[in-house]
């Protein structure tokens, strides 16, 4: 039986990571939060919710892939799920910033790392704008951070990807993980 795939999918805020992992057709991984439930949130679809000492549990018992903490809330990637899949011959899809990307292919070296960029960083702004969610002073600050990201991602990710045109991009995604599924299955299959 065919092992899955591991991707990893990281780049800028605004950069559209979401919208493409969604069309990619895996498995994408649900993070586990020890935030409060929002109204519109569903358990195991939106995040895994954990009261703290739960959470704390699964740190210590080492059954996430990577965790951090942000504003006073775990948030993390459980391992079962995502191994789970994997073994089903499923592709794993990981939407994670350039830190976590990392924890997760020290983990998984086999794991296939995806930076998307944005076509420019003015188009980066015009997105991080439109989407109305931060002030001007936000902004500016996701810019910054991007550009570090964008140098991490440049020099550590295996494949970069422009998002520039969304059924591009899509498409020349699934061509990475078509190629990378055939090269593994090549070496486990050497006839």
């Amino acid at each position: 039986m065919k092992k899955g795939l591991y991707l990893v999918i990281s780049g800028p805020a605004g950069v559209g990571k979401d919208t493409v992992a969604g069309l990619l057709g895996g498995w994408i991984s649900v993070s586990a939060t020890t935030r409060p439930e929002r109204p519109g949130d569903v358990e195991g679809v939106t995040y895994f919710f954990h009261d703290r000492s739960s959470f704390e549990r699964m740190i210590h018992e080492n059954e996430l892939l990577e965790y951090a903490e942000y504003n006073g809330n775990y948030y993390g990637t459980p391992a079962t799920p995502a191994r789970r899949h994997y073994e089903n011959g499923e592709t794993v899809i990981f939407v994670i910033e350039v830190v976590g990307a990392g924890k997760i292919k020290a983990r998984f070296p086999e794991a296939v790392t995806v930076f998307l960029t944005p076509p420019s960083f003015e188009e980066l702004r015009a997105r991080l704008v439109g989407r109305n969610t931060e002030s001007a002073e936000e902004v500016e600050k996701r810019l910054e951070i991007a550009r570090r990201e964008i140098e991490i991602g440049c020099r550590d990710y295996d494949y970069v990807v422009e998002n520039d045109v969304l059924e591009d991009t899509v498409a020349k995604i699934k061509r990475i993980i078509e190629f990378e599924k055939e090269k593994r299955n090549a070496v486990s299959d050497p006839e």
